[in-house]
This record gives C-alpha cells, sequence and structure tokens, in this order.
C-alpha cells in the first residue's frame, strides 16, 4: 500500500494535466464525471451487479459505491462528491481515509438528490461523462459526453502511469493464484464448475468482482471463444482445458488465457508450440512497431504450426490469401488493457478522433495503433478447431488445402489460447503475467 501511495499523486497530477490540456481545447470549464447508478433488473426489486463508469474510477479507485461524483477543472484540488445514505437495509460505504482521498475535497452526499447543492451551479461549460443521461439533464448539464472531450480522454488511456502500472500488476497477481489453483483442480479431474469454482476462492474475488465473465471450457468448449456455461458435470474423458479468466484491483483488469493437455501427445504438442509462438509475438512488442503488423506476423506463425503439424498443406501467405489460417485463428492478437478490459482508444490514430479501423484481412483486430511506451497490451494467439468455421472452408474453393483426417482427430480437444499481459517499456517488454510465475 505504500508504494501504491507513494506513486498516487504523480497520477492524479498526470490526470489534472490532460484534464487541463482538453478543456483549453474544446472550451469546458470543467468536467463532471458521474460513478453511476445502479441499474433496475426488470420487473423486480433488484440491481444489477454495480460498475462503476471507466473514467470515474480513473480518478479514485471506488469500485463499489453508486452516485458518487468527481469534479475537476485541471488546476484546483479535484471535489469527490461520495455517497453515504441514511441506510439500514444495505452497508453504507465508510468516509475515505485511506492514502487517496487526501487529494480530494470530499463531500458527502446522502441521496443522489443532494448531489445538485455540490454540483457546478453555472453548468453552461462544464460537460458531463456519465451513462444516465435523463438523470444528467435534469439536474441541467447541456453537454453529456461530447465526443472531443472523449476521444483526447480515450487516446491518452493508452498511456499508463506508474500508478497504474502497479495496480495492474497486482491484478495479474490476483488473476496468476487463480490460474494455479484452476490448474490442479483439471489435473485432479473436476468439472467445469469446479474449477470455477476453485478459480474464484484463490483470488478471493466472486463473479461481481471479475473484470469479465470467467471462461473454463473443458475439451471441445474450447472451441467456443467466449463459452461461459460451466458444465456441473466431469466429462468420460478429459482431454483439454482452455481457461480465460482475470481479476481486478482497485478498478484495473489482468486477461490470462492458459491451455492445457491431459496427455502427452499430439495435442499436447500442439499447445507447446503455440506457446512458443506466444512468447515469440512478446518479444517482438517494442516501440514504434503497428500492432497489425504482430498480428499479420502472428498469422504466419499459426500457418507455419498448422503446416508443422500437418493440418493444412500450404505456407503462410497462401492460407491468409485464402482466408483459410482465419477459420483456425478468427480473432484478433490481443488489445489495449486497463480500467476495462478491452481498453478504449485501439482505433485512434489521434487524440482528436480520427480512426484507422481493422484491415479488411483481419475484421476481429482491436488496435491498429502504433506501439508506444507505456502501453498495457494482451498478446493471445490462438488455434481452434470450429466446426462452423470450418464448413465453410471445406464447401469453399480451398478445401484440398486441409487435412481433413487430422482437423478430425483434433476437434475433440476444441482449441487453444495462451494470453499473457504485457507493458511496453522505452528499453523493452514487461511480461506480468510470466513474471509471476505461470508458465
Amino acid at each position: 500500500m505504500e508504494h501504491l501511495a507513494r506513486l498516487y499523486p504523480d497520477h492524479i497530477a498526470e490526470l489534472q494535466k490532460r484534464t487541463q490540456a482538453v478543456l483549453a481545447r474544446t472550451g469546458y470549464q470543467a468536467l463532471a464525471i458521474h460513478g453511476g447508478q445502479q441499474l433496475d433488473v426488470f420487473l423486480d426489486d433488484m440491481h444489477y451487479p454495480f460498475k462503476p463508469n471507466p473514467h470515474f474510477k480513473h480518478w479514485v479507485p471506488v469500485i463499489d459505491n453508486p452516485h458518487c461524483w468527481v469534479i475537476v477543472n485541471g488546476e484546483d484540488k479535484p471535489k469527490l462528491l461520495f455517497f453515504r445514505p441514511v441506510d439500514f437495509w444495505h452497508k453504507v460505504a465508510d468516509v475515505p481515509s485511506d492514502y487517496w482521498a487526501e487529494h480530494f475535497d470530499i463531500v458527502l452526499i446522502d441521496s443522489p438528490e443532494a448531489a445538485a447543492a455540490a454540483l457546478p451551479q453555472d453548468k453552461a461549460r462544464v460537460a458531463y461523462l456519465g451513462e444516465h443521461l435523463d438523470y444528467a439533464k435534469r439536474l441541467g448539464f447541456g453537454d453529456c459526453n461530447p465526443t472531443p472531450v472523449l476521444n483526447y480522454l480515450h487516446y491518452h488511456r493508452a498511456y499508463k502511469t506508474e500508478w497504474e502500472l502497479a495496480c495492474m500488476r497486482k491484478a495479474n497477481a490476483i488473476a496468476v493464484k487463480g490460474h494455479l489453483a484452476a490448474k490442479e483442480a483439471f489435473f485432479t479431474g473436476k468439472s467445469e464448475f469446479a474449477i470455477n469454482q476453485a478459480y474464484l476462492s484463490a483470488t478471493e474475488q466472486g463473479d461481481n468482482d471479475m473484470p469479465y465473465g470467467n471462461i473454463v471450457a473443458l475439451n471441445r468448449n474450447a472451441a467456443i471463444l467466449h463459452y461461459m456455461h460451466f458444465e456441473r458435470t466431469v466429462p468420460a474423458e478429459q482431454r483439454s482445458f482452455l481457461i480465460d479468466a482475470g481479476a481486478s484491483f482497485n478498478g484495473y483488469a489482468a486477461d490470462i488465457t492458459r491451455t492445457y493437455a491431459r496427455a502427452p501427445g499430439e495435442f499436447a504438442d500442439l499447445v507447446k508450440a503455440m506457446d512458443g509462438l506466444e512468447r515469440e509475438l512478446v518479444a517482438g512488442l517494442k516501440p514504434g512497431l503497428k500492432y497489425a503488423e504482430l498480428h499479420h506476423q502472428c498469422h504466419l506463425g499459426i500457418a507455419k504450426i498448422l503446416k508443422d503439424f500437418g493440418i493444412i498443406r500450404c505456407d503462410g501467405e497462401t492460407a491468409l490469401a485464402t482466408g483459410v489460417n482465419r477459420a483456425f485463428f478468427p480473432h484478433g492478437l490481443g488489445h489495449h488493457l486497463g480500467l476495462q478490459v478491452h481498453d478504449m482508444g485501439g482505433f485512434m490514430a489521434n487524440d482528436y478522433g480520427d480512426r484507422e479501423p481493422a484491415p479488411a484481412q483481419h475484421p476481429f483486430l482491436r488496435t491498429t495503433r502504433v506501439v508506444e511506451a507505456g502501453n498495457v497490451l494482451t498478446i493471445e494467439p490462438g488455434l481452434y478447431f470450429i466446426d462452423s468455421l470450418l464448413a465453410d472452408v471445406k464447401a469453399g474453393d480451398h478445401a484440398d488445402l486441409v487435412n481433413w483426417d487430422k482437423v478430425e482427430t483434433l476437434k475433440p480437444f476444441g482449441g487453444i489460447r495462451i494470453e499473457d499481459d504485457v507493458i511496453v517499456h522505452a528499453d523493452g517488454v514487461e511480461n506480468m503475467t510470466r513474471k509471476l510465475g505461470l508458465e
């Protein structure tokens, strides 16, 4: 905690600097950043789990208390409106006293309506940032989520402060504990549901704490990219295990994937080859490199593995040109990571909002930006045996490029994904995930 406390003042100073710059550019006098409200379940008196506005938690590590606000102008001490109702039904948040609290003028409010008196009274040049637009308009805000403001803030989110990096290292450390527990649960023959429970127990985080829904897939289920079902029964034969699961710390996310083979054999060798490719791609990250170029290298590397294992009968460029490769690797190599799992700004060419979309050849790539120091990115090559995608190839003009007998032998294993969280520094890369001992 002392380490975080030491880094936090520089984090606030950087956010103040960005705020000052965006206000000078857009003509606003201040930003009113709304943490958010709980969303009601339709026809019920229950709420969905609360998730704060990422712009709000960029300033304060308050992730479980709705109806809060941060008011900033880049010069004065930021103001935090902190929600503390009189309530005997629910736990009321304690008055902030952690290391970060001294950097804010804190005003306690006991209801969402009470925010009105503490917000800027003249809102003509104050921009509202948040989700609840009707509420904002009732409070008198005229400009909600102005695009020039969001463009600037989203673009610069890619450059993490040292405090943010420390939070993300902590999130990775928590997630690695879960991955090690899940691996052990798999090799002792547990079900998907039991493996996930082992993960949650090891991380000491519940489903609502996770930055995204855990993917815990045995056998063929590993071919479903966003599989979130959790079978309660153990399959008759455990062949393979893919887990894509993270953790949160102070609102920052970890996003890690591993794949395991239950026994030695061709699929185990395939996992080892993909692990080697993932390490090569991580090593290839460097400032000045376009992420799309690394994605292209990934496709060539996967094609080589497919050919080496006798799954396809062509070189990488042919596999890419014909689309055969995308049947085995349909998603992007990775994405920016931070306050959100798929952090903002991946397609932004500059902080004015000009965009560089994903190339037509790689439509599911999540970032086209040039890699720069201070970026945090995931690297997650995958190789899958997905029925619908393979059926398209088999029915097309290039079916002869695939060894369908080999595909049938590997289909029961589902697929492979290996993913690490990586910080790009000016003089190299820091693989947070491997550094913590998850191989």
